[in-house]
């Protein structure tokens, strides 16, 4: 490929948001690029365990889906687009099944039904999955479809550095998105894409926290990349802490799936006792931000490491049935689920927050749309319902597919004079130490300071420790060539900032957030998003 490459849509991301939007536009015929860091199987969309969310059973409804969705999401779920969302989900799955994913059928007495199960906060089983590898099995289904798309051109180990926008080119018009600078990470080259729209699907950021569930690509780069480029930003201080996550010396990244206490398994303290009905009436069931803070209460309590996941009471074939994938995983650990608790601690793993869209996925800056967890769409308001995620991007892929399908013939064809990237007053980097040791550094005290539960004093020293590593990095970035590590360093900064900027603005405690110095949540009339402006203050807004 050469450094002037055009397409009609570029889209960043190669996980379930990224691959649903591609295949739908070059479906519709457009000339559709795909950039990715690395293989979709090493997307978060790829690890998810669990499945889909879709009120698909006869005994339940969109309506139920809904109501579960909402109290969920502690007051700040926008109705309009959990409605929008939950209506949508059959023909989610069925869109899926169309693409090749095979589903988890039910037993031989449902012929032609799928297997459903059943994930905290939610009141009726209506979770679609394929044994307990779901998103593996989605992202090898549409990869097939991709791989032999005549319209779709995969661009591997790219990242985006910044986009490119019609104003900063001084072109004539309003000012829209019109391409993208990435670095190539095989030649350490800079190119320069231009495309008539661009599709954020970059995935969230939870490698902000030292302990997350998530891949190493998690590093917030498209919600950078739209701040940067004028676009707002929303309840950035909603992170979703996953209960369990295998704590062992030799795993990394490793989730324990939610519905492992959705078929029964308990949490334990090391000598045996259960605690989750202490907590919570709804005990193992409650969601996910709940059991993550009993826990975290509980290791605090009794000095522990973790605490413990058991579903060994359950029969040994039954376990096996559901779940093959993670019994053989711990196996590798020396673990067997079918007869010993499974150690386990909460872990970074979801991102509530993100760039504000619409319902057609489209952004502040004409000619970007977003789709998925780098999102605010108002679906997952102050804490996200299990397995809502990968049905946002299904939904909101063929959202803004629709959309850009309607815009792009009244769009100008991709630039074909965009700037090069300009390089001729930087050197190499001579101490790349430094940008490890600011990455280390920032992990830590985000998990320290703005971890699962929070104080103004906690909030402000990381204010200031984020203040100071921002202008490090603003000099490096400014002195050497871009390396992968830079600039995933320098979003991975700017997104913990915007999250830090978030949780300061929100005097309460709701859903996710949980500061010691504001317990109680504000009534619900008075719940507000918190809204980022370039440029200008956190305000929070209806």
């Amino acid at each position: 490929m050469t450094p002037s490459a055009a397409f009609d849509v570029m889209v960043l991301g190669g996980g379930l948001g990224g691959l649903s939007v591609a295949l739908r536009l070059a479906d519709a015929g457009l000339r559709v690029g795909v950039m990715r860091k690395k293989p979709s199987t090493e997307s978060s969309s790829a690890w998810a365990q669990g499945g889909i969310a879709a009120a698909i059973d006869v005994e339940d409804s969109p309506a139920r889906h809904a109501a579960d969705t909402l109290v969920a999401g502690g007051g700040l779920c926008r109705p309009a687009t959990v409605d929008f969302v939950v209506n949508q989900a059959p023909d989610a799955i069925r869109w899926l099944q169309q693409q090749g994913v095979g589903f988890t059928a039910a037993g031989p007495n449902h012929r032609g039904s799928l297997h459903l199960t059943r994930e905290g906060g939610h009141s009726r089983r209506r979770i679609v999955h394929a044994a307990d590898a779901t998103g593996r099995a989605i992202i090898a289904a549409l990869e097939a479809r991709v791989a032999e798309h005549d319209g779709i051109q995969v661009l591997d180990d790219r990242i985006g550095i910044d986009l490119i926008t019609s104003a900063k080119q001084r072109m004539p018009g309003p000012n829209r998105c019109v391409g993208i600078h990435a670095l190539n990470r095989v030649t350490g080259r800079v190119e320069t894409i231009a495309a008539r729209s661009i599709v954020l699907a970059t995935g969230g950021a939870s490698k902000i926290y030292l302990y997350t569930t998530n891949p190493d690509t998690s590093t917030g780069d498209g919600i950078a990349m739209a701040w940067r480029a004028g676009c707002r930003v929303a309840n950035m201080e909603f992170v979703q802490f996953h209960p369990t996550c295998l704590f062992h010396p030799l795993a990394k990244s490793e989730l324990i799936s939610e519905a492992v206490r959705g078929e029964g398994g308990v949490l334990r303290l090391p000598d045996g006792r259960r605690f989750m009905d202490a907590h919570d009436p709804r005990a193992e069931l409650a969601p996910r931000d709940i059991v993550a803070r009993a826990i975290d209460a509980e290791m605090k309590r009794g000095g522990l490491d973790c605490v413990y996941l058991d579903i060994s009471h359950k029969p040994a074939a039954e376990i096996l049935e559901h779940f093959p994938n993670i019994a053989q995983r711990l196996r590798t650990f020396g673990i067997d689920m079918t007869r010993d608790p499974i150690p386990v601690v909460p872990a970074a793993h979801y991102s509530c927050g993100g760039i504000v869209t619409d319902l057609d996925a489209a952004t502040d800056l004409p000619g970007l749309f977003a789709v998925g967890e780098c999102t605010w769409t108002g679906l997952h308001g102050a804490n996200r319902l299990a397995s809502n995620s990968l049905l946002e991007c299904v939904v909101f892929g063929a959202a803004a597919s629709r959309r850009i399908v309607e815009e792009i013939g009244g769009t100008p064809p991709p630039a074909t004079n965009l700037a090069p990237w300009d390089e001729s007053r930087v050197t190499d980097p001579d101490e790349l130490v430094i940008v490890s040791h600011n990455w280390n550094e920032l992990r830590h005290f985000m998990w320290d300071y703005v971890g699962i539960v929070r104080t103004n004093k906690r909030l402000a020293r990381a204010r200031h420790r984020v203040d100071l590593l921002q202008e490090e990095i603003t000099e490096f970035y400014g002195h050497f060539r871009v390396t992968n590590d830079l600039i995933e360093l320098r979003n991975l900064a700017l997104v913990a900032e915007l999250t830090i900027l978030c949780a300061q603005s929100r005097q309460e405690s709701r859903g996710l957030h949980c500061n010691r110095d504001y317990p109680a949540a504000l009534p619900d009339p008075e719940a507000r998003d918190t809204i980022l402006i370039p440029g200008a203050a956190a305000r929070m807004q209806a």
